[in-house]
């Protein structure tokens, strides 16, 4: 005998169907190079081992100045093989800022990061920068000298140039949003906080000028400790210092009211 229903007469149950997963944001990660043949190759393995695990969307853009060495074949290879990395090369123009921000501009992703190819920013800092900006935090910054964090076998005069540099900055940054590396290298933020005024794409320092004059609310620093350079020579030279020299300049206009904001 069949048991009756409990379901009242005229009710229809809707299938179940299960909750949609969230839609997460995407990733574009850039890495400048210039003449990186030697190493770039082997970063792009590890950091694809890093972040392959976290299932999210992501690609890798690396950016190059027209290098004269293999570096464009090398991408070129890994490119062939897997279409997330994308090689994007600048013709006739030098810096790591200008390289960074040609790349942010042709990607769509929502969060945008940066690391060096040198091998001294360790992809194992990644999956703590993402689930950070996952978190609900507009940027995220590996940092040398928040607490767990080092600059490895730095020798004093550079540890004593970094500091100075460091500290020359204190007086630009928000009272909200005062870092303790805001010289990094390696940070990722989401699209929305770039400001609407014009970047300087000459030297190394854009995590600065982000801070500074960009729409960031929340940021938080995550500890690295700063590796040692695998291949080549590093690209700081006395035009590094100077770009530096006039970023910190327009900054310091800005904030006194003495300079115009292109």
């Amino acid at each position: 005998m069949t048991e009756p229903s409990t379901i009242p007469q005229g009710v229809h149950l809707a299938p179940q169907i299960p909750s949609p997963s969230p839609v997460l944001e995407k990733l574009a990660l850039v890495i400048p190079t210039l003449c990186e043949e030697e190493s770039i190759g082997g970063l792009l393995v590890h950091v694809r081992s890093v972040l392959d695990p976290l299932q999210i969307p992501y690609e890798i853009l690396v950016v190059d100045d027209d290098s004269r060495d293999g570096t464009g074949a090398v991408v070129s290879a890994v490119s062939a093989q897997d279409p997330r990395v994308r090689l994007v090369v600048r013709k006739g123009e030098r810096g790591l800022s200008g390289a960074v921000l040609y790349g942010w501009q042709r990607t769509d992703a929502t969060i945008l990061g940066v690391m060096d190819a040198d091998g001294q920013h360790p992809p194992e800092v990644l999956p703590k920068l993402i689930e950070t900006i996952y978190s609900g935090r507009d940027m995220a910054i590996g940092s040398r000298y928040t607490a767990g964090g080092g600059t490895g076998s730095w020798n004093p005069v550079r540890k004593l140039i970094s500091a100075a540099a460091v500290w020359v900055t204190w007086p630009l940054q928000r009272n909200h949003l005062r870092v303790k590396d805001p010289m990094s290298g390696l940070f990722m933020v989401r699209r929305r906080c770039l400001p609407q005024t014009q970047f300087q794409k000459t030297g190394f320092k854009l995590l600065l000028d982000l801070l500074v004059r960009g729409n960031v609310q929340t940021v938080t620093e995550v500890p690295f400790a700063f590796g040692l350079r695998t291949h080549g020579a590093s690209k700081a030279n006395f035009k590094t210092a100077w770009d530096y020299g006039l970023l910190l300049a327009r900054l310091y206009a800005d904030r006194l009211g003495l300079g115009s904001r292109s």
